[in-house]
């Protein structure tokens, strides 16, 4: 059980130099991003297609909600597989479409491209290989180091690069200039973390099922964290349910030994998860909140916290992740199906 030291903390199975190294090289794709924006405001388009499949799927909801609560730009989220069969009338050559994958290999993302570089669609990449299928494949690729997750920086600079340019966001020197020091700010958030998510772990050794709330831009990583994190990694059975939608069916399936995990950011929607939290509590004596307001984020100011939920959940969430590994002597990298077996 490998464990590191940092500054007194002793954390399982985190590498600071390669987090750090992973974080950065996201952040420092400013200049290209900012070029890639520039470029193609220049040459116009209509739309743009966020385009996934699970954990990248439900990465891009966070910036689909941002695009739509501070553009007109007609902005979506697809699952790559879906697309394929059902297609999309507001797909055009007017249309970009912007794909993330870890190990540039994902087979619904790489017929995606193919079938909307057909349609005359432009594709950018963001992956971590440069020599992958997908990084190969798309037309505009930009690359961090091998293995860089998540893709947040990457996403956070683009968006609100591009609706600076179009005059719906200000401050993106501001906040861009304020990312460079994300690596070091996530160390941080990743020490705090750590007891709490080793007592977390430890309480529920044996708990098999998870109800997971979340909203605005973090209805996305709850998603995520139940289905690609519980689910798939530690074959754990969860609920995932929007705490806007909350009170509108779910609330039933409470119970006093209930184990509810909510996740808290800092935009509009928090009012609707302190709803959910203050009820819940009524009920189930199992109830543990993660908040992003009970981290400091030195160097970031006040109006961009919001906007850094995602990645500061996944930090906290990812010592979370370890000790879960650690109780339940369950590998994260353990698969029955997933790339296994063919389906």
């Amino acid at each position: 059980m490998q464990f590191t030291l940092l500054k007194g903390h002793l954390m399982l199975g985190f590498d600071e130099s390669a987090f750090v190294k992973q974080i950065a090289s996201a952040v420092a794709l400013r200049p290209q991003i900012e070029e890639l924006v520039d470029t193609l405001v220049a040459r116009g388009f209509d739309n743009l297609f966020l385009i996934g499949a699970g954990g990248t799927y439900a990465a891009m909801w966070p910036y689909e909600h941002f695009a739509k609560t501070a553009s007109t730009l007609p902005v979506k989220s697809v699952i790559a597989a879906e697309l394929l069969v059902s297609g999309d009338k507001t797909l055009t050559d007017r249309s970009v479409a912007i794909f993330t994958s870890v190990s540039g290999t994902t087979d619904d993302s790489l017929r995606a491209i193919e079938y909307v570089k057909e349609r005359g669609v432009l594709t950018v990449a963001f992956t971590g290989f440069p020599d992958s299928p997908i990084a190969q494949q798309a037309d505009i690729a930009l690359v961090s180091e091998p293995k860089t997750w998540p893709f947040d920086m990457q996403m956070m600079l683009f968006t609100t690069r591009l609706l600076s340019v179009r005059g719906e966001f200000d401050g993106y020197e501001k906040f861009a200039g304020e990312l460079e020091k994300l690596p070091e700010i996530l160390v941080e958030v990743a020490k705090q973390a750590e007891p709490i998510a080793s007592d977390f772990a430890d309480v529920h050794k044996d708990t098999d099922y998870y109800f997971l709330v979340g909203g605005g831009n973090l209805w996305g990583f709850t998603y995520l964290y139940s289905m690609c994190i519980l689910e798939e990694m530690q074959w754990l059975r969860t609920t995932r349910v929007h705490s806007a939608e909350f009170f509108h069916g779910s609330l039933e399936l409470l119970e006093k030994d209930t184990s509810l995990i909510l996740f808290q950011g800092e935009d509009e929607t928090r009012a609707l998860t302190d709803r959910v939290e203050r009820f819940v509590r009524t009920v189930s004596d199992d109830v543990t909140v993660f908040d992003t307001k009970d981290y400091p984020l030195e160097g970031i100011s006040p109006e961009f916290r919001g906007l850094l939920a995602p990645v500061v959940l996944d930090t906290i969430t990812g010592r979370v992740s370890k000790h879960l590994e650690r109780v339940r002597e369950h590998s994260l990298d353990l698969r029955r199906y997933y790339r296994v077996v063919e389906y």
